[in-house]
C-alpha cells in the first residue's frame, strides 16, 4: 500500500480532508493557492462524488447498479450509467490485454478460498469445488459490454469491482478538486491514489511503496509522482497457511487457485488511478516474468517486487519496467 509522504511549508494554505468510503478510508491533501476555497464545500463535493460511485458500483449496496445487474438471472441487455459502462469497458480491455488474468467475475473463487464475504477457511478446497466455481467465472465468456449496457452471457455470472472501483473513485474525487480550480493535490483511497502538480514544497509528491512483509509496514522505496495514478497490489496482507504452504487472496482466474510465483507486490504508475488499480492486480496475478513483458510492450511504468530465495527466507528483489525507470530518472 502506498504511503503519502506529504511535505508542508508555512505560509501555504493546505487543505486536508479525510473520511470513510468503500469499506476503507480516503485522504486528500491539496494546495490552495487562492486561500479562498471553502473546506466544507469541498468536502461536500467529494462526498457527493463518492456517494455516486457507491450507488453505481458497490457490491455491498444491494440497490447499486452493479448489485442489481448481478441479481438478475436474465441474459437481456441491462442499461447502466455512463460511468459504470466506462469502468466495465476498461475492465474488459485489461482482461483482454492481461491474458485473462484480470477478471471481475472471479468472486465465486475468492469466496471459495475464504477471502470473500462468506468467511475465512484454513484448508484447500477440493478439486470439484474449484471446478464448480471456475464454471461461474471467465470474464470474456460471461459478460458483454457495449452501447451503454451490460449483458450476461451466462445467467449466473456476477461482477465484483473491488480491483478497479477504488481507482475510479480516486479519479472521480480528483475531478471534483479540479472543478474547484485546484491544480496541486493528492487523493488516496485505500492505497490507490492520484497526484496532480506539486506538493507544498514545489516538488513531485513523494509516495512510499511498502515493503511486502506481513507484519512490517516499512517503506521500501520512495517515488516522485506528478499527474499520475498509482496503485500497489500485494499478496502479503491477506492469506492463510496450511501444512507449511501459503495461500494468498490473489487468485488466478484461469486455474482457480492462488498464485504460487515469487512476486509479492506490483506497483503501477499510469494515466489514472482506475487503470493503475486494475493493472496492479492483473500484473500481480501474472508475476514478474510475463508481467514485465506486457508492461514493456504497453510502455507502462511498473515495479515488481519478488521474494528472494526459498520460502521463509527474508529479502526481496525489485524489477522495474523501462517506463518506470525513465519516470524516476
Amino acid at each position: 500500500m502506498p504511503l503519502a509522504l506529504a511535505a508542508c511549508k508555512k505560509g501555504w494554505s493546505i487543505l486536508e480532508l479525510t473520511g470513510l468510503t468503500m469499506g476503507t478510508s480516503y485522504s486528500i491533501v491539496a494546495v490552495d493557492h487562492s486561500r479562498q476555497i471553502d473546506k466544507a464545500e469541498l468536502k461536500a463535493a467529494v462526498e457527493a462524488k463518492l456517494a455516486t460511485v457507491n450507488t453505481q458500483m458497490s457490491n455491498w449496496d444491494s440497490g447499486s447498479e452493479i448489485s442489481r445487474f448481478n441479481a438478475t438471472g436474465s441474459t437481456d441487455s441491462f442499461g447502466v450509467s455512463h460511468e459504470l459502462a466506462h469502468v466495465m469497458q476498461a475492465a474488459q480491455d485489461v482482461n483482454a490485454a492481461s491474458d485473462g488474468r484480470f477478471d471481475v467475475t472471479v468472486g465465486p473463487l475468492i469466496d471459495l478460498w475464504g477471502f470473500g464475504a462468506n468467511g475465512t477457511r484454513n484448508d484447500e478446497p477440493g478439486a470439484h469445488e474449484i471446478a464448480d466455481a471456475l464454471a461461474c467465472c471467465g470474464q470474456s465468456e460471461s459478460i458483454r459490454v457495449g452501447n451503454g449496457a451490460l449483458q450476461k452471457l451466462r445467467p449466473e455470472a456476477e461482477v465484483y469491482l473491488s480491483a478497479i472501483g477504488k481507482g475510479f473513485g480516486v479519479d472521480q474525487v480528483a475531478s471534483a478538486l479540479k472543478d474547484f480550480g485546484l491544480t496541486d493535490y493528492m487523493v488516496e483511497i485505500g492505497g490507490d491514489l492520484y497526484t496532480a502538480g506539486k506538493n507544498p514544497d514545489g516538488q513531485p509528491w513523494q509516495i512510499g511503496i511498502e515493503s511486502p512483509e506481513a507484519f512490517d509496514r516499512g517503506v521500501m522505496k520512495v517515488v516522485g509522482l506528478s499527474d499520475h495514478g498509482m496503485a500497489t497490489s500485494g499478496d502479503y496482507r491477506n492469506f492463510f497457511e496450511k501444512d507449511g504452504k501459503r495461500y494468498s487472496h490473489i487468485i488466478d482466474a484461469t486455474t482457480g487457485r492462488p498464485v504460487t510465483h515469487a512476486t509479492a507486490s506490483v506497483t503501477v504508475l499510469t494515466e489514472n488511478a482506475m487503470l493503475a488499480d486494475a493493472w496492479a492486480t492483473a500484473l500481480l496475478v501474472l508475476g514478474t516474468e510475463r508481467g514485465l513483458e506486457i508492461a514493456n510492450d504497453r510502455e507502462m511504468a511498473v515495479l515488481f517486487v519478488d521474494r528472494a530465495g526459498k520460502a521463509g527466507d527474508k529479502g526481496f528483489t525489485t524489477t522495474a519496467s523501462t517506463r518506470f525507470e525513465a519516470l524516476q530518472a
